[in-house]
């Protein structure tokens, strides 16, 4: 019987500290980490049982020990794991090998900065096959312990790129086939049914200020989401995540 080859995991030396139960689980579970050390509350002793083999250094605080170390119990569900970054592939990389499929769809956020956001859009991405998230560097957030947590395990599966000009890198993803969807929900956008092109980048801006102009006319299409508007108690539009679903289901069923 042939043995498999061992690869060593290609990390880029860079510390990050991961907390939240599904977050850690799932870097735990990534080949391409080198792990540091777990630290878990003494109520989470069962959970670090159950991931001994993944991670050899677990240490066992009580409660007290541990909001000194780490901050509140309530935010980091009492576990934290001290791993290294691994190596991502830069966008260039990734659309050559994602250009080989028959159907794909990428995320372009314009100024949008919330990690928290940022997490929950990543999750849904991964539920609804989008391998990659595009943001502008200069305005948006790294991948930060708030982001991983926010994004449930999904920040180790779906791609991160920052770039230095948004709108340029739609501009290059459209000469491989792509096309970009901007989504947006001024008065002067119309609802439309929409015919998903194979290859698709769907843009979201900003909840206050939208996508800026020059973002906005790179798209080939602009979209609004049909709703209904609450006008008694002015709730006019959907947190930028929860637009970013449902765009994702739309592409998805297509």
């Amino acid at each position: 019987m042939l043995k498999k080859k061992y690869q060593k995991p290609h990390n880029t030396g860079k510390i990050q500290i991961i907390y939240g139960l599904h977050a850690v689980r799932a870097a735990l579970l990534n080949s391409k980490r080198v792990h540091e050390e777990l630290y878990i509350t003494e109520n989470n002793k069962h959970i670090g049982e159950n991931l001994r083999s993944k991670i050899q250094k677990i240490t066992i605080l009580d409660q007290k020990q541990f909001k000194k170390l780490h901050g509140e119990i309530k935010s980091t569900q009492g576990i934290v794991l001290r791993t290294n970054d691994f190596e991502r592939p830069s966008l260039q990389e990734f659309i050559k090998k994602e250009n080989s499929k028959d159907k794909s769809v990428l995320l372009a956020l314009d100024q949008i900065s919330d990690p928290q956001n940022i997490g929950s859009i990543m999750r849904s991405c991964a539920l609804f096959n989008c391998t990659g998230v595009i943001v502008a560097k200069d305005n948006a957030p790294d991948l930060t312990a708030s982001l991983y947590k926010a994004a449930s395990g999904a920040a180790e599966v779906v791609n991160y790129f920052k770039v230095t000009n948004l709108k340029r890198s739609i501009s290059e993803l459209k000469k491989y086939g792509y096309w970009a969807y901007g989504f947006d929900s001024s008065n002067d956008s119309e609802s439309v049914n929409v015919n998903f092109s194979k290859k698709a980048i769907l843009v979201f801006g900003s909840e206050g200020k939208g996508m800026r102009d020059l973002v906005k006319k790179e798209c080939d299409e602009i979209i609004k989401l049909k709703m209904q508007k609450n006008t008694d108690y002015m709730i006019d539009s959907l947190n930028v995540s929860n637009a970013a679903s449902i765009a994702l289901y739309e592409f998805f069923k297509s």
